[in-house]
């Protein structure tokens, strides 16, 4: 029986010892597996069927919520007083994302032109895109501005040609007609006799070159040679460097295109993306942790530097001439209209923006731009891009249409694109990349537990074994003792 114990306590012990030895393998080997099936997974390559097509046909629903500041007291503003507006809204909008075009390069690049469409949403609209709002003219007190500096004969005959054309300094309009055009003689003209001088040559709209519209041919890196590179632009339209900007630093195109960032991600790291509707790149830095339907994330969020003027922050002196923070000039892009790209409601602007428009309350909640983003793989779960449309005023001497306006950095519009993760995709992102990784955690450890727990069974069961021989002996010797005849005396 003794010899049995034995056996079987050493039996035991090299169990045991294996058994901890295996889990002390999926400890220190178990994350690089899991890290090297995350890079395999996420590199760009149709054979990755899962990502490549979240890559290709983003299959998370995107929406465009448009607000318009709608002006209240037109006939005041146009005496001098302070404007006063109402925001209304939301106008909904549905997003489509496709790429098309897809061509991959030797050099671990791929190429794509990303199509977008949108399609209105009544249900999920506080109103329809048959409202009437009151805006400012962009035709009329953008150009006013732009001619600014040209001859009074200019500036009088700019003025009578828009009294020919009956545009005045604000426009009454629906939001279907502002959002993607409208028939205006006065395009029609400029159109026909300065070609090139505005965006788009069919109807005018704040939307009408976004809609059934491509963002411009990126070629971004596929992560095959280094996943540290994956989805980082390469170039834009052929360009390595923009030409907007008044220094080298000003016109890089940094990072990625803005749908996905590289995987294992820490707290220091930022997320840069190149926009080509700010017409520059951008970077969000890291703000706090946070969990999504189970899924870990960490909340990147715009610094107040984003859109500080080159006073407060001397980085962006090149995107100059700036007014005051919170505002990008983006004049040099948009064929030198003089129109400002900030965060709404003037968010993390300098405050006494505030003070020359009536009817703003900026907040975090409601203005704040983020992105949600699970670190390990880099994928985006909740995205919230908020920004706002602003027309900079004032009054031109020789353009009557301009009459006594105040100067002014007056907002039009704000929009937020909004998209998050939901659905069978969830799922499969929670099971491949947060359970399936905790299962094989739990089981390092449980392998861990039951090898230590079996070596010490074996151990006990050894010397289990050790003690009752002993005992056996001590018990044997003294029956043996005890049975021995006495020495009688004689």
């Amino acid at each position: 029986i003794t010899m049995n114990k034995s056996k079987l306590a050493i039996g035991l012990f090299v169990a045991g010892t294996l058994t901890a030895v295996f889990g002390l393998v999926i400890l220190f080997v178990g994350p690089i597996i899991i890290d090297d099936q995350i890079v395999k997974n996420l590199v760009i390559d149709p054979e990755n069927e899962l990502s490549y097509t979240m890559w290709k046909d983003i299959p998370v629903p995107f929406f465009m919520s448009v607000y318009f500041f709608n002006i209240l007291n037109p006939t005041e503003f146009l005496a001098g007083e302070i404007p006063m507006v109402e925001q209304r809204g939301p106008y909904v909008y549905r997003k489509r994302l496709q790429k098309q075009n897809i061509t991959f390069h030797p050099n671990h690049t791929v190429s794509y032109l990303e199509y977008r469409s949108y399609f209105f949403e009544p249900s999920m609209s506080v109103g329809n895109e048959s409202d009437v709002v009151t805006i400012p003219n962009m035709l009329v007190l953008g150009a006013a501005v732009m001619m600014d500096n040209m001859p009074h004969a200019v500036r009088l005959l700019l003025s009578a040609t828009f009294k020919s054309f009956k545009e005045g300094p604000f426009l009454s309009k629906s939001v279907g007609e502002l959002m993607w055009g409208y028939d205006s003689k006065l395009v029609d003209f400029l159109n026909k006799w300065f070609p090139g001088m505005l965006p788009s040559t069919g109807k005018f709209g704040l939307f009408s070159e976004f809609n059934n519209s491509n963002t411009g041919m990126f070629t971004v890196h596929t992560g095959k040679d280094d996943i540290r590179l994956i989805h980082k632009v390469n170039s834009w339209n052929g360009l390595t460097k923009l030409i907007y900007w008044k220094t080298p630093q000003c016109n890089m195109i940094n990072g990625t295109a803005g749908q996905m960032w590289p995987p294992f991600m820490t707290k220091e790291s930022t997320l840069p993306f190149y926009s080509p509707d700010a017409c520059r790149s951008l970077e969000l830095v890291y703000q706090r942790e946070g969990i999504m339907k189970g899924i870990p994330l960490y909340r990147f969020v715009a610094p107040k530097t984003m859109f500080a003027n080159g006073s407060d922050y001397a980085p962006n002196e090149g995107f100059c001439p700036c007014r005051q923070s919170g505002l990008l000039n983006v004049s040099s892009c948009r064929s030198n209209a003089p129109v400002f790209i900030s965060q709404p409601h003037f968010y993390n602007a300098d405050p006494v923006l505030l003070d020359y428009v009536q009817g703003l309350q900026p907040t975090e909640d409601e203005h704040g731009l983020f992105i949600d983003i699970h670190p390990e793989t880099g994928v985006p779960l909740n995205v919230s891009i908020r920004l706002q449309l602003n027309l900079y005023m004032k009054k031109v001497s020789g353009i009557t249409e301009t009459g006594k306006i105040s100067e002014v950095v007056m907002p039009m519009i704000w929009f937020e694109e909004n998209g998050y993760m939901d659905g069978a995709i969830v799922k499969t992102f929670h099971t491949n990349l947060v359970l399936l990784p905790m299962v094989m955690v739990y089981m390092q450890y449980c392998f861990l537990g039951l090898g230590l727990a079996t070596v010490l069974g074996a151990v006990l069961l050894h010397y289990s074994g050790k003690v009752r021989s002993l005992q056996h002996l001590v018990s044997a010797h003294t029956e043996m003792v005890s049975t021995r005849p006495h020495c009688q005396d004689s």
